[in-house]
């Protein structure tokens, strides 16, 4: 099996990654790479790795998905009593993580987290398909099931509830922001000599660094 894997190798030849490109303000160039990559047909191209560490430094990592991007950073929604909420909440660091493979590009996040107010975590909320607000009421996040009837019998339950009128947000569910210390671009280049392009923040000024790859 080593073996395999070590012969699995793929040449990158898309394009580069100049200064000039990025230009000096970093989530307006991630703006413009997210847009390329739905415009490219990514599947979930707002998917990303969301990596966070408990106060004793235990690690942990998953999918989450970017649902709003400002000047403010990162935002995504889960379950306040959820794994990953209670990290945060002990240790507001995070790390984010995209990997476009057909643009053969990566981008990496480092910053420190908020919870987002009441009121955006309501207007979020209100845009969700009805079936997945009835999940967020429904599914108690990562405790143990003993089945899958239990599941959707709570399901069902949620969905008599609500039957005949709206559903509010419930006050355990809301949205996470991650306020960028450091945003790098890599774009993948022939040869492994890969083009990477740091921004880091202080003062709430921005500077850009080349790395090596």
């Amino acid at each position: 099996m080593t073996g395999d894997l070590q012969a699995l190798r793929k040449e990158y030849h898309v394009g580069g990654l100049a200064e000039t490109r990025a230009g000096a303000d970093p989530l307006a160039f991630f703006a413009r790479w997210l847009a390329e990559a739905v415009a490219a047909g990514i599947v979930e191209a707002n998917a990303m790795t969301l990596a966070t560490a408990t106060p004793d430094g235990l690690p942990a990592a998953r999918m989450v998905l970017l649902k709003e991007l400002d000047s403010r950073g990162f935002t995504f929604y889960t379950n306040y009593a959820s794994p990953k909420s209670a990290a945060l909440g002990t240790n507001p660091r995070a790390a984010l993580v995209w990997y476009w493979a057909a643009l053969e590009r990566q981008v990496r996040v480092v910053g420190r987290v908020e919870r987002v107010t009441a009121a955006e975590s309501d207007a979020y909320f209100a845009l969700r398909p009805r079936e997945a607000q009835l999940g967020a009421w429904a599914s108690p996040q990562s405790q143990p099931l003993a089945s899958r009837a239990e599941l959707e019998a709570r399901f069902a339950d949620t969905e008599r509830v609500f039957a005949d009128r709206a559903i509010e947000r419930p006050e355990g569910w809301g949205g996470w922001r991650v306020v960028p210390d450091e945003i790098e671009f890599w774009q993948g280049r022939p040869g492994r000599l890969h083009d990477r392009l740091l921004f880091r923040r202080a003062d709430a000024v921005w500077t850009r660094t080349r790395l090596a790859p």
